[in-house]
């Protein structure tokens, strides 16, 4: 069963070829038909393996917008995925505010503009860590059943679906404009007869998108009918959610194995049971393209769990979704961010009346994603994306190839016996993924590995530690290749050296190249084929920016000690709870003298080297940002503060001994508080 979409010829080369040709406003006569089947996207009858980021308008500063969703685009970004908060455009009841950071239509023409397309999701319940999970406060004072067919709460979202759609009238997809599919609620375990609800309010206000969505987790009691919303799926490396405090705990080693199981069972494990999980895709599920809408590309800190995330943890999961199957990797989230002002503070904590499952910090929303909250890249974006090039390019080959799985796919945490690998293949080509590494988990090399694929077997080989790969079979005329294939841009073949894996490339015509060394982008290894090194693919097709410039030391001083320490208190949710305001009165209190004149530090970034517990930044008496120190510094935008400010307060409240919190291994447990360093740095 197919589903008939429309696409803009923009848009088509917007998710298909990055970068490769841009267009103006597109005549709609101009839109080529879209379908789906059970493997993929298909746009103009070729299929595509769209990367989509995750991004909330509403947490960034509408300056920033078009510079940001220009980073996303130009990480490999081709689908834009965003929350509309309810309670950040309707924290009052019947005042919707649309104005400043919360102009979602304003957001929506830039993403036109960049020829990216929208994935809307438009609650009402959203979670993303904000205040009762994006429903306003004063929806609970009403009677009515939250997330139900509640005719009372029905006619409250009606209001709300209302008011989005006025920003996203005339840019549909079928006016050419970039809003492609929206999300109904969110991690949604009820009756599928809901979400259906809220569909037909949808379109009958006049929402007319090319095809909706859901979470697949955790399994309705009662599905939707076929065809009506695909289910997208999600995976995350570690979790701020989980009640415990231990390192690794939790089912997050499963997203490091190689599994046809398109669901996880680590996903919100503080509100979700998943003990009578079966670990298999129902076979309605299946019948949909796999993708994702969650696959962690960094992680949030709470109070009481605050995972360091690495570069490899994504990248990994990343490429281990690919190589079981998935079609469209989701990032949530690719983009960091800051809670916006409100009436009260809008993240989520354990004593607001609704999804208070954990303390998150008040401003806050960095989640170490691939860009963090002021559009720093970490690592990760690099990383990323000779993968992201390499689906853009050779989606159309990948995504009807079947996963098949040589390795067990229930491979216990840290099990070091065998290599972890599948092969993705079709009509005699294939792909061979590898991964070789499991976040926390000291895998070792794999001596004498012979893969196969399609009858085509590689030499004997050693995989090495931390090897996260993929080898081309019978493709671009090579029979096989110990090289990752990365873009094929005007007649020529981009391949990446695999770390610490020697190159050998064995061609059709029968030459076979040994050892071979990365020449760049100057001079081919063989025709038109050219192999570069690790950091080469990363910037490949980018202009490489300037060397950073040494850090400023920023003057600060101390004006008071801490006082006595606070009662550490259990909340609601049988985790400790976070400081309140008041007991920042106790704080370690230092001035942050900013340099006089801030002209030349524009893009640059206020760099906080502390220890402690927790960490607000005050500027004029105003909360302006705060830290759960987890070993990484506080890091501060200072181009958003008010116009004249030199001056800043650092409070700083002591770490207590034995505080029932998880720390990573890199943070500094002892007990106290100490600023080690204050700097401007570059935000790259």
């Amino acid at each position: 069963m197919k589903k008939i979409i429309i696409l803009s010829t923009a848009m088509l080369i917007a998710i298909s070829a990055l970068g490769q040709q841009q267009f103006g406003k597109v005549n709609a006569s101009e839109h080529p038909a879209v379908t789906w089947d059970s493997h993929s996207l298909m746009i103009g009858g070729k299929r595509v393996c769209p990367v989509m980021g995750e991004i909330h308008y509403s947490r960034l500063p509408a300056n920033e917008w078009q510079q940001e969703v220009r980073k996303m685009k130009e990480g490999g970004v081709t689908v834009i995925a965003t929350y509309v908060f309810w309670n950040h455009v309707e924290e009052q009841e019947g005042i919707f505010r649309w104005d400043g950071q919360r102009d979602l239509r304003r957001f929506i023409e830039i993403c036109r503009d960049e020829q990216l397309p929208v994935v809307l999701r438009i609650g009402p319940f959203c979670h993303g860590e904000v205040r009762n999970g994006g429903i306003p406060d004063w929806v609970f004072t009403k009677g009515c059943k939250t997330r139900s067919l509640d005719p009372r709460f029905l006619q409250y979202v009606t209001k709300l679906y209302r008011q989005v759609f006025t920003q996203i009238q005339g840019l549909q997809w079928k006016d050419g404009g970039s809003v492609m599919a929206c999300q109904f609620d969110n991690e949604y375990r009820g009756s599928g007869d809901y979400l259906m609800a809220l569909k037909r309010i949808a379109t009958d206000i006049g929402f007319d998108l090319p095809f909706y969505t859901r979470t697949g987790w955790p399994e309705l009691s009662k599905p939707v009918p076929f065809g009506e919303m695909i289910p997208l799926y999600g995976d995350y490396a570690d979790g701020f959610w989980d009640r415990t405090i231990g390192e690794t705990d939790g089912n997050y080693f499963k997203a490091f194995n190689f599994k046809a199981f398109r669901s996880s069972t680590a996903i919100a494990t503080e509100q979700i049971d998943y003990s009578k999980d079966t670990g298999k895709t129902p076979q309605a599920a299946s019948q949909y393209p796999y993708f994702t809408c969650e696959l962690g590309g960094g992680m949030a800190t709470a109070y009481h769990r605050r995972p360091y995330l690495y570069p490899k943890d994504a990248y990994s999961m990343a490429l281990v979704k690919l190589g079981s199957g998935s079609n469209l990797l989701g990032y949530y989230m690719y983009h960091g961010g800051t809670n916006p002002d409100g009436m009260t503070y809008l993240n989520e904590n354990q004593r607001t009346v609704a999804t208070n499952y954990n303390d998150m910090p008040v401003k806050t929303y960095d989640f170490q994603a691939p860009l963090g909250e002021f559009g720093q890249t970490y690592p990760q974006y690099y990383m990323l994306r000779p993968l992201h090039l390499f689906m853009q390019d050779y989606g159309e080959l990948l995504a009807p190839m079947q996963a098949t799985f040589p390795t067990p796919q229930d491979i216990k945490k840290g099990d070091d016996a065998q290599l972890r690998w599948a092969v993705r293949s079709r009509e005699g080509q294939a792909f061979i993924f590898i991964n070789n590494y499991e976040r926390l988990q000291r895998l070792k090399a794999k001596k004498d590995v012979q893969l196969e694929a399609c009858g085509v077997k590689l030499p004997k080989m050693t995989i090495p530690a931390g090897c996260v790969a993929i080898l081309p079979v019978n493709i671009e005329g090579m029979r096989y290749a110990t090289a990752q294939l990365v873009a094929r841009r005007n007649g020529n073949i981009y391949m990446m050296q695999i770390d610490g894996l020697p190159t050998t490339i064995a061609m059709n015509d029968g030459k076979t190249l040994r050892n071979v060394k990365p020449r760049g982008m100057q001079k081919p290894i063989y025709q038109n084929i050219y192999l570069l090194t690790r950091e080469d693919a990363q910037w490949l097709f980018l202009d490489r920016r300037a060397a950073k410039t040494a850090p400023l030391a920023v003057e600060y001083e101390k004006t008071s000690e801490a006082g006595p320490m606070r009662k550490i208190s259990v909340g609601v949710q049988k985790v400790v709870e976070e400081p309140a305001d008041e007991d920042f009165n106790q704080a370690a209190v230092y001035t942050i003298k900013l340099p006089e004149s801030m002209d030349g530090y524009a893009g640059k970034l206020l760099q906080i080297d502390y220890r402690g517990d927790v960490a607000r930044l005050y500027a004029n008496g105003k909360l302006v940002a705060d830290n759960f120190y987890y070993g990484r510094p506080f890091i501060f935008a200072p181009w958003r503060l008010p116009e004249g400010i030199r001056e800043l307060e650092l409070r700083i409240l002591p770490l207590q001994p034995d505080a029932p919190i998880y720390l990573p291994r890199e943070a500094d447990r002892t007990p106290g508080e100490k600023v080690n360093s204050i700097t401007i740095t570059d935000i790259y």
